[in-house]
């Protein structure tokens, strides 16, 4: 792949944007849906991409998810820190990077960007109810008591806010009683 193809790959994978470029070493895009950076190393051997996801403060609780998605899931793009941004970032040789594999990269870049901490907190959510089930079970709880628990928690504020409005509370509710009915017989 040469320098030259890159703003032409931008160009046409963001058709509506301005592919701001500084001496064929770095490239910037900004729209609503993200920010998106590439960067080649000094001596252009090394291309980053990098996609800022969400503050180092929000992504706190998160971390232990994010770093298993690493190792797990994100393919060719990993969660990483830096200047107190959780970024998701691409590292690959210049030299050897095909053109297909970036666009690749940036497609998949532009769908980590999109959905930010929403698969980490889910997954982190997950694992909180499969604890919870877990404990009931311990105990001797049934689905149902479990639940009743998870109610009763809730309208003391323990998971969330007490004062929502009565929508937001059934939603909320509901929700917990869907994860239950789809984890109590895999705990």
């Amino acid at each position: 792949m040469e320098t030259q193809q890159i703003t032409s790959i931008l160009q046409e994978i963001f058709p509506q944007d301005t592919v701001e470029t500084n001496n064929e070493e770095n490239w910037q895009i900004n729209n609503d849906k993200i920010r998106l950076l590439v960067l080649l190393s000094e001596d252009k051997s090394w291309l980053r991409v990098l996609t800022p996801i969400a503050s180092v403060m929000e992504a706190q609780s998160l971390l232990v998810p994010l770093m298993e998605a690493n190792f797990d899931t994100t393919q060719e793009i990993r969660y990483a820190l830096g200047q107190n941004v959780l970024w998701g970032v691409f590292h690959h040789n210049f030299a050897t990077l095909a053109t297909e594999d970036f666009v690749n990269v940036i497609l998949r870049m532009i769908f980590v960007a999109e959905k930010g901490l929403s698969e980490a907190f889910q997954q982190l959510v997950e694992q909180r109810i499969r604890q919870i089930i877990q404990a009931a079970k311990t105990q001797g709880q049934s689905k149902e008591a479990t639940f009743q628990t998870l109610e009763r928690f809730y309208q003391e504020g323990m998971l969330g806010d007490i004062d929502r409005d009565p929508q937001e509370r059934e939603n909320f509710l509901a929700s917990w009683q869907m994860q239950l009915d789809r984890l109590w017989d895999e705990e």
